[in-house]
């Protein structure tokens, strides 16, 4: 019967929501692998810069420069996902080996426990989001600092996250379009997705709502923006776990539609391309496109890496390394 199925359906979104209410409750000492001495073999210096201006999300910011920078360079935003170490991270997903490769300097925006227990940041918070306000701007002045620390090129400015990072990265892209060239998103869910706690259980179990239409959603990016701005809109590419049990993949496609909307793009793609355990769909221009989609259906929760290397919190062998993906499509490499 229908009914039964509805009943049956409701109840493994409510398992699922529970396993990822579990996932987030976890206490971040107890998840997070820190591996301070892959941060300390590297070419470059890892900073800490205590005062980099206005901060009302109390967030802490790390930096990473690598030997040689020159000015000019690109900077990246790099936000970790709950329970994890920013700078192992960012050491094991790639980020710093890429750094040090082509010459790019890294931020690296840090949770605190007294904002969010299992450390994530509060990307479904309308207070903490918002331009001009909470975590958002803590991340805003940040990256000014390291433009000026750093003499950056503040036309090259891009953010990528993980999980609740990559939810938090496409918020950052909403409230600042203006500062960012380009972003990626890694197990995230769209803007507007979720505006607290509860919703954001209900819509990591479950992607939604499915009724809202792709123009909708991308006017739930331009709700974020500032009043009035009508572009350029930064590009975006999206990944994610065919086989993650705590954020529902088919959030990655839900964003997909909502950035196509955003730039003017439907819903079909235009090409198609498999690279062994992943598939690329993009929309736009082929050199360049406005919107890109990997999934990768044999992956769980994380953050994809080409090949096995260390223990690491959420970074897992995939058989292809998203940074370096990340890269490309940013032009970075």
């Amino acid at each position: 019967m229908k009914w039964s199925r509805e009943l049956r359906s409701a109840g493994r979104g409510l398992r699922t929501a529970l396993r990822a209410a579990s996932a987030m409750l976890v206490p971040p000492a107890a998840r997070a692998v820190v591996r301070h001495d892959l941060v300390a073999s590297r070419a470059g210096e890892l900073i800490t810069v205590p005062d980099f201006g206005a901060n009302p999300g109390d967030l802490a910011m790390l930096a990473y420069r690598p030997s040689g920078l020159a000015p000019g360079a690109p900077l990246v935003v790099l936000l970790h996902g709950c329970g994890q170490d920013a700078a192992a991270f960012a050491a094991e997903s790639g980020w710093m080996a890429l750094a040090d490769r082509v010459g790019l300097a890294l931020v690296l925006p840090t949770q605190s426990p007294d904002n969010n227990r299992p450390g994530c940041f509060n990307w479904f918070r309308p207070t903490q989001v918002a331009r001009g306000r909470g975590e958002a701007a803590s991340i805003r002045a940040m990256v000014a600092e390291a433009v000026r620390r750093f003499a950056g090129d503040q036309r090259a400015v891009y953010i990528a996250g993980l999980s609740a990072g990559g939810a938090m990265a496409v918020a950052m892209l909403a409230a600042y379009p203006d500062v960012f060239a380009a972003g990626a998103s890694v197990a995230g869910l769209p803007v507007g997705a979720a505006s607290g706690a509860a919703s954001a259980l209900v819509r990591m179990a479950q992607a939604g709502p499915q009724s809202r239409s792709p123009e909708a959603w991308a006017e739930q990016v331009r709700r974020a923006a500032p009043a009035g701005y009508a572009g350029p809109w930064p590009r975006l590419t999206i990944w994610h776990g065919g086989m993650d049990t705590v954020v529902d993949p088919a959030n990655a496609r839900l964003l997909a539609r909502q950035w196509c909307a955003l730039h003017g793009l439907g819903e079909i793609g235009s090409a198609t391309t498999e690279h062994g355990p992943a598939r690329q769909e993009i929309w736009g221009v082929a050199d360049r496109p406005s919107v890109e989609l990997w999934t990768l259906a044999a992956m769980a929760h994380g953050y994809p890496v080409a090949a096995a290397g260390v223990p690491a919190s959420a970074v897992l062998p995939a058989g292809i390394s998203a940074t370096d993906q990340i890269a490309r499509f940013w032009r970075l490499s």
